[in-house]
């Protein structure tokens, strides 16, 4: 499973969709970079693999990241989701 991960303005925590297959998360990373770094803003759609009937449609001004990362099966939960894991490891 590969997980897609969007950090929305004003939105402490990333909204995330998951996808089966390597390709399908890739193209789909691509298309919403290719939507924020776009002049006009479009609506982005977002559909999860996980859970069908979850659906997402966000304005591409308002999304001020792009994370896609492979979930392990072996160590879920271990890690904190996007980039936020680096801040929680200090010790």
């Amino acid at each position: 499973m590969f997980t897609i991960d969007l950090l929305v303005r004003y939105i402490p925590m990333p909204i995330s969709v998951e996808k089966k297959e390597e390709t399908e998360a890739k193209a789909l990373y691509d298309s919403i970079l290719k939507a924020i770094k776009g002049e006009d803003v479009q609506v982005i759609e977002l559909t999860c693999d996980k859970q069908t009937d979850k659906k997402i449609a966000i304005l591409s001004n308002q999304v001020t990241g792009v994370i896609i990362s492979q979930k392990d099966g072996v160590a879920q939960g271990a890690k904190a989701p996007g980039f936020f894991a680096a801040l929680a490891d200090k010790s």
